[in-house]
């Protein structure tokens, strides 16, 4: 099976902790909504299995019009195989909400809304620079709650001058809404955003990393209690309610990214991506071009993934999986790279996964480096 996402790279105003790539110069996006369509024509032979799952990201997709995304869909749905259950997910801000939009949107097929909370603090929204306010979100959780199965929020701890208690807060307030997923992320401060400048500058002091650990030791705990499953790191979702789209990610199969920016992967060895240019992307498919670069990753880089992402999941890691996929040497290497953390007590052995006890699951990312096999 496979994914499609749709890349839609604008925004009213720019958070001050996104790296992704947008504009907030808002006069081209019938522009580069023609593109969009026209990519996926153009790309339409490149993946054969049934679509399992579109995704609108972004950026603001909920910046379209619905008449828009009726359009991008019905060129998916003409030019591509679809399996059937086809999860539709549109990333909403809150801002963007009202009653007429998200009744048109579940009509033309979008199954599953995930709500851009992120937090339901007032001085979270300031310094974050988001453009909704907690009223807004809360606005945007009645109606949705009310008029979907199937919806996720997301929220982020570790924010600067956050507290334990605001952060349970945070918690309490979407329980209320008994979301069926939950996308919860630790605030990064990434290179070349306005959050990191004022770091640098001194004008934001980052929370201590162990306030932040203990953020998500709380989250794990209390959604747990309330029937949820950490089915990924940062994913949380009660059962039957798993995002196919970031399920599919980790378990390695094939997507294509439509729009500037997007990221495509063949599910065998071949990674693509689009240029973070809207003028030269419009250009380029306007002349049947696609303006993409690509790299082919050898069999360490797909090792060092398979690695990353699969101790993130609540499987684990397979040993058998390993000697399938990479062979012998890399299975040995596995167990060799693993012995001090099992002793530990780091990771663990369920069956023949390993997978990342509960005491360290925090320092996730940093543990499965130390398994990496890297060649100097």
């Amino acid at each position: 099976m496979a994914n499609i996402y749709i890349h839609y790279p604008f925004c009213k105003k720019a958070c001050h902790y996104c790296n992704f790539h947008f504009s907030t110069k808002l006069k081209n996006q019938s522009i580069v909504l023609e593109s969009i369509l026209k990519e996926i024509e153009l790309r339409s032979d490149e993946i054969i299995s049934p679509i399992e799952s579109i995704y609108f990201g972004g950026g603001s997709p909920s910046l379209m019009e619905a008449n828009c995304i009726e359009k991008i869909l019905n060129k998916i749905f003409n030019k591509y195989k679809i399996k059937n259950n086809l999860e539709v997910t549109l990333e909403l801000n809150p801002d963007d909400f009202s009653k007429d939009y998200i009744n048109k949107i579940k009509n033309y097929g979008v199954n599953r809304v995930s709500l851009g909370v992120q937090s339901f603090d007032e001085f979270d929204m300031k310094l974050l620079n988001r453009n909704h306010s907690p009223y807004q979100s809360i606005k945007a959780l009645d109606y949705i709650s009310s008029l979907y199965d199937n919806f996720s929020l997301d929220l982020i701890y570790g924010i600067p001058y956050s507290s334990i208690e605001k952060w349970k807060n945070n918690i309490k307030t979407a329980l209320e809404y008994k979301p069926p997923h939950l996308s919860c992320y630790s605030l990064t401060i990434e290179p070349k955003t306005i959050l990191n400048y004022k770091v640098e500058r001194g004008e934001i002091e980052l929370l201590h990393e162990k306030l932040v650990e203990k953020q998500y030791n709380y989250l794990i705990r209390e959604l747990e209690l309330n029937g949820y499953k950490n089915y990924e790191f940062s994913s949380f979702a009660l059962p039957g309610y798993y995002s196919i789209n970031n399920s599919n990610y980790w378990n390695g199969k094939s997507y294509i990214g439509i729009g500037p920016s997007a990221h495509s992967y063949d599910g065998k060895f071949r990674r693509s991506w689009n240029t973070s240019n809207n003028i030269k992307y419009t250009k380029a498919i306007t002349s049947n071009k696609l303006p993409f670069n690509e790299e082919k990753l050898n069999i360490n880089d797909l090792y060092n993934e398979f690695i990353m992402t699969g101790l993130r999941k609540e499987d684990g890691v397979s040993l058998e999986k390993v000697r399938s996929l990479f062979g012998d040497k890399y299975k040995e290497y596995l167990i060799k790279q693993s012995e001090n953390h099992i002793i530990n007590k780091n990771m663990f052995f369920d069956g023949d996964k390993i997978k990342i006890s509960k005491k360290v699951k925090f320092l996730t990312d940093g543990l499965s480096s130390d398994l990496f096999f890297i060649r100097y």
